[in-house]
């Protein structure tokens, strides 16, 4: 197995064909707008930085981000200083990066559209641009709504987002999370380095898109951030639930998904860079140990596991009650008045704190996140709730 297709130049298909090329692999990149603004975030946490350090200290632009507003659907805030900063990037920008190193490495990278995969014979076959390329491997990296899926079933409405935003030409600091009454997903503004993206996600519903746009603009509106003629995008991002998080085949024997096209997003707060980088880098590993097969075990043990928890706690978190009120509004009130529990999200949010072990964290603080928020009543609650660490 030495010549390796990959679909896709995203973060999940270019670090995947930078590790394989570097490991002695000839691959060749398919992509038909190669670094492009695709609608995103463009957030990177604490965990996609300490892995992958260029990220970081490079010199592309970028926004290094230590402030996260959050605003409850009854218009309270709490604002998380952030000890591990967020670095947020246009998707242009980091596609581009990420392409340049995987072409420095010494992968072929080719604008073509790949509109075929076969890989039911021992070589697999592609047709890129009405050309045919034939390789041992394919590594399919074209997003959620990919419709090159040998071997693999597409994913279901149920397993997918609806993401409509804009790109707003003004800059800020801090990036904003509004959550609404039961709804399963949230509001943003992340500050990228000349422009703001802002966005809301939600499940596919009929006449999502309406819904979504009008939370949107009462969104923008109510925090002065002029939408009006900004560049509006709509995209479809995965939020897998558990059974398919359990059973969907993301490899065969000569072909393998990374990235938003494996569902590789974190179900509770939709990030999806680190785990693309991740699944690309993990699958690369497994490629150059010929060990391809071993690739759902690697992914499951470094992240996959962790997100069957998330599923369930982003139901409980965006439409459940706690104490006669929205979780989303108590865990914002809770943030105000607790430093102990102010911690504990502000690692959430910098990706400092995994799934694992949060239940366990939750429990073993309970009397101290009771006790600061009991005696909170008797001081007035901090305009700005800033973490002091436990």
């Amino acid at each position: 197995m030495r010549e390796i297709a990959i679909v896709g130049g995203g973060p999940a298909g270019a670090l995947c064909g930078e590790r394989l090329a570097a490991a002695g692999f000839r691959v060749s990149i398919f992509d038909e707008h190669l670094a492009w603004e695709k609608p995103c975030g463009g957030g990177l946490t604490h965990k996609a930085l300490v892995a992958y350090p260029f990220l970081r200290d490079g010199p592309y632009p970028k926004k290094v981000v230590r402030e996260c507003e959050l605003i409850a659907s009854s218009g309270q805030r709490a604002v998380l200083t952030l000890d591990r900063p967020i670095v947020i990037y246009s998707r242009k920008v980091l596609n581009g990066l990420l392409l340049e190193r995987a072409a420095a490495a010494g992968c072929n990278v080719v604008r073509a559209r790949v509109t075929q995969v076969d890989t039911s014979g021992k070589e697999v076959r592609l047709i890129a641009s009405g050309q045919e390329v034939v390789a041992d491997f394919a590594v399919l990296a074209a997003g959620a709504r990919n419709p090159l899926l040998p071997g693999t079933t597409r994913l279901d409405p149920q397993d997918l987002e609806l993401t409509v935003g804009y790109f707003v030409p003004v800059t800020e600091d801090a990036i904003k999370i509004k959550f609404l009454s039961r709804f399963s997903g949230y509001l943003w503004s992340f500050p990228r380095s000349d422009h703001l993206s802002t966005g809301i996600c939600g499940r596919l519903a009929p006449g999502g898109t309406r819904a979504m746009k009008e939370h949107l603009h009462s969104f923008l509106a109510a925090e002065g951030i002029p939408w009006q003629g900004a560049e509006f995008y709509s995209h479809v991002l995965p939020s897998p639930r558990v059974d398919t998080l359990r059973r969907r085949r993301v490899v065969g024997p000569n072909w393998g998904l990374v990235g938003d096209a494996a569902a590789w997003v974190d179900p509770l707060t939709g990030e999806g860079l680190h785990y693309a980088l991740r699944s690309g880098h993990l699958l690369a590993d497994a490629l150059a140990e010929g060990q391809p097969e071993s690739y759902p075990a690697r992914v499951r043990r470094e992240f996959a596991a962790d997100f069957e928890f998330a599923v369930h706690a982003a139901r409980r978190l965006f439409t459940g009650n706690f104490l006669g009120g929205a979780v989303t509004t108590r865990v914002i009130q809770f943030v105000r008045r607790s430093p102990a529990f102010c911690a504990l999200m502000r690692d959430i949010f910098s990706g400092a704190q995994d799934y694992r072990t949060l239940k366990r964290r939750l429990w073993s603080q309970l009397g101290l996140t009771a006790g600061e928020i009991f005696h909170s009543f008797f001081r007035p609650a901090p305009v700005r709730a800033r973490s002091t660490g436990i």
